[in-house]
């Protein structure tokens, strides 16, 4: 089976694909190497890929139609997996243009190509920002999702929507994925953990945000590219359809449409969160206390039990292990 693969050059993008080609599936990966961060270490993933002889580039922007329509015309994926996007919260406050051409413009364009193609499921990035100013907790895929508070996370919030107009009008099976704080080894440098790891080696001073007084769910890379090969093969259908009403979390009663929360469930503290980076580097922090960014949340938790119903799977990988294995990964990869 042919997959495709956006955001091939991208944290989650280069995992997934990686996943699949040493199952031994076919995969062709889009992504055009932006220079939002380090493109060295997007080569770095990309090399990786390479040597997997079922491995296909296409080195393209989403955002061009006729270069996007072509890949889909050439190798008639069935399976498409868009992590492409202009990521960033903070990016998305002084950047804003970035994200209409890249999530919105671009999603577009896969969801019409899939829509003309043999597509049997599209999976897609979504975020767990999407739930936005909602004070429930753990966040639930039947929470609101009205009020983002920032243009990438209403973004994000657009594409789920959006795929929902695809699934209805042409049956194209679609699975919104909200990941929550993603991060371990070949991670993006613009993340807390990965700024932190780097100051903290350089001897530099951390902003640490509303003085501490945060708590995320942070999730494993490895957790999150076995969340989304599973669902790749549950193919939504209306929840009409199936047999147990409790099932229905996020799902659409006219399209074949699901969305699901793919978090670790546990709720770390930033301040604990710091102390077990400095254990694992082996150097005090030198904080800086700071008051709470714009169109931050203090709080994220996920509730995962829809992806474990549906899969089987439950993330499960502490942060202990996490950042230890991330640290391994930095120390080596920058000497």
């Amino acid at each position: 089976m042919t997959y495709l693969v956006t955001g091939t050059a991208g944290f989650i993008g280069n995992y997934v694909a990686l996943a699949l080609l040493e199952r031994g599936e076919r995969v062709v990966g889009v992504d055009n190497v932006t220079p939002y961060y380090d493109v060295s270490l997007k080569k770095a993933r990309l090399a990786r890929l390479s040597d997997h002889k079922g491995f296909t580039e296409a080195r393209i922007n989403i955002a061009d139609m006729e270069a996007l329509k072509s890949v889909f015309d050439t190798h008639e994926p069935k399976i498409v997996i868009n992590l492409a996007a202009q990521a960033g919260v903070r990016h998305s406050i002084d950047h804003p243009h970035d994200y209409l051409h890249s999530n919105m413009a671009g999603f577009l364009n896969i969801l019409e190509c899939c829509r003309h193609g043999d597509v049997k499921h599209l999976l897609y990035a979504s975020t767990s920002s999407a739930y936005g100013a909602n004070t429930k907790q753990p966040f639930k895929e039947t929470h609101s999702a009205d009020h983002p508070l920032t243009l990438y996370a209403a973004s994000k919030r657009a594409n789920e929507l959006m795929a929902h107009s695809y699934s209805h009008l042409y049956h194209i099976p679609t699975s919104g994925l909200r990941f929550f704080t993603v991060y371990g080894p070949w991670g993006r440098p613009d993340m807390a953990y990965f700024k932190f790891a780097k100051a903290i080696s350089e001897g530099n001073s951390i902003d640490v945000y509303n003085d501490g007084k945060m708590f995320r769910d942070f999730t494993y890379i490895d957790d999150v590219v076995d969340g989304i090969l599973k669902l790749a093969s549950v193919i939504p259908s209306p929840y009409a359809a199936l047999e147990s009403q409790d099932l229905i979390l996020g799902s659409s009663p006219v399209a074949p449409y699901e969305v699901y929360n793919i978090g670790n469930r546990q709720v770390v503290s930033l301040m604990d969160f710091i102390k077990i980076l400095e254990d694992k580097l082996g150097i005090k922090a030198k904080k800086n206390m700071m008051p709470m960014q714009m169109g931050d949340v203090h709080l994220t938790h996920a509730n995962t039990d829809k992806l474990s119903r549906v899969t089987g799977f439950s993330p499960d990988t502490s942060i202990e292990d996490g950042l230890g294995r991330f640290v391994e990964w930095f120390k080596d990869y920058y000497g």
